[in-house]
C-alpha cells in the first residue's frame, strides 16, 4: 500500500477541487490514451475537421463507435468514483472537473460536475444543433447495419474500437433536419466551449487545493488549471500511474491507481463512501 500521509496532510482541512482523467475510469474497464500500457500503442483518433468535412471519416467513426459505445454505456462506477462522490457529500469539494466522457462520476453520485469534453451518451447535429440521445441513434445504426455487432473488435478509448474496413457501413443523419450527427464530445482539434471552461475555473478558483486524479495532463484543456495554480504557488496534488505533464507543479505526487488511493483518502478525510452509489440514470 502506498504512503498516503503526505497527501492526507496536504488535503486535510482544505476545500478541494478535483480534476479527473481517463485513469479514473480504467478500473471500470474503459481504456485510456496514455496509461502505462496504452501509451505504448499508437492511436489515431478522428480529428474534428476530418469528421466535419469528410463523409468517409464520419462513416469510419460511427462504424467503430457502434461496437465501442455499448461497453462504455454498460460500465459501472468503480471505488474511485464512489469515493469522490462521498467527498462531495461530506462537503469537502467545491466541485469536480472531468476530462472523461463516460458520465461515471454522475452515475456514482457526484452532483457538481463539469464535463470539459462532453458526454458520449449525447449526440449533436452540426446543422440545427439539436441534442439527442446516443442510445436512440445506436438503435437506428443497428437497424441500418444488421449483423455489424458480430464483427470482432478491440475496445479503444472514448467508445471507439479497432476495426478494419468500414466501407459497407450505413450512417444515419439528424431526424429533425437531415444534418450531420456528431457525438456531443470535444474531438481532437476542437475547442472546449467557453462556458464549460468558465464553470471549471469557478470550481478550481473557489478551492484551496487542486487534486488531479488519473490524468497525464497531456491535453491543455486540463493542464491549464495545474499550470496556473502551480505558477501562483498554490497547492496541487497529483494521483496518477506514471509521469504527468503537471509533475513539476505538484506539491504532492502519488504514483498509484485511483481506485486504490481514493477510498483510503476519503476514509482518512472522514468521508467513507457507501457500498452502492445512489441510483442515477445513465441517460
Amino acid at each position: 500500500m502506498h504512503d498516503l500521509q503526505p497527501l492526507v496532510d496536504l488535503l486535510s482541512g482544505r476545500r478541494l477541487a478535483v480534476l479527473t482523467g481517463a485513469g479514473c475510469s480504467t478500473e471500470s474497464g474503459i481504456p485510456d490514451y496514455r496509461g502505462p500500457e496504452t501509451r505504448k500503442k499508437a492511436r489515431n483518433p478522428v480529428q474534428y475537421r476530418q469528421f466535419a468535412q469528410s463523409a468517409d471519416h464520419r462513416r469510419h467513426y460511427w462504424a467503430r463507435s457502434v461496437l465501442g459505445f455499448p461497453r462504455v454505456a454498460a460500465a459501472r462506477p468503480n471505488a474511485g468514483h464512489r469515493a469522490l462522490a462521498a467527498l462531495e457529500r461530506a462537503g469537502l469539494l467545491t466541485g469536480l472537473v472531468t476530462q472523461n466522457v463516460d458520465r461515471l462520476h454522475t452515475r456514482a453520485g457526484s452532483r457538481t460536475v463539469v464535463e470539459l469534453h462532453g458526454a458520449l451518451d449525447e449526440v449533436i447535429c452540426l446543422q440545427c444543433r439539436r441534442i439527442s440521445c446516443r442510445h436512440e441513434l445506436q438503435q437506428r445504426l443497428l437497424v441500418a447495419n444488421p449483423g455489424w455487432t458480430e464483427r470482432a473488435a478491440e475496445l479503444a478509448p472514448d467508445g471507439d474500437a479497432e476495426l478494419g474496413s468500414t466501407e459497407a457501413f450505413v450512417v444515419r443523419d439528424c431526424r429533425a433536419c437531415g444534418g450531420v450527427l456528431k457525438p456531443h464530445v470535444v474531438f481532437f482539434g476542437e475547442g472546449v466551449p467557453r462556458e464549460r471552461v468558465e464553470a471549471a475555473w469557478q470550481i478550481v478558483e473557489s478551492a484551496e487545493v487542486l487534486l488531479v486524479v488519473g490524468s497525464s495532463l497531456a491535453v491543455f484543456s486540463g493542464f491549464r488549471f495545474v499550470r496556473k495554480l502551480g505558477r501562483e504557488g498554490r497547492p496541487v496534488a497529483v494521483v496518477n500511474l506514471g509521469e504527468t505533464r503537471g509533475d513539476p507543479f505538484a506539491t504532492v505526487k502519488l504514483d498509484a491507481p485511483a481506485g486504490e488511493v481514493l477510498p483510503a483518502l476519503a476514509a482518512a478525510l472522514g468521508a467513507s463512501p457507501t457500498a452502492e452509489p445512489p441510483a442515477v440514470s445513465a441517460g
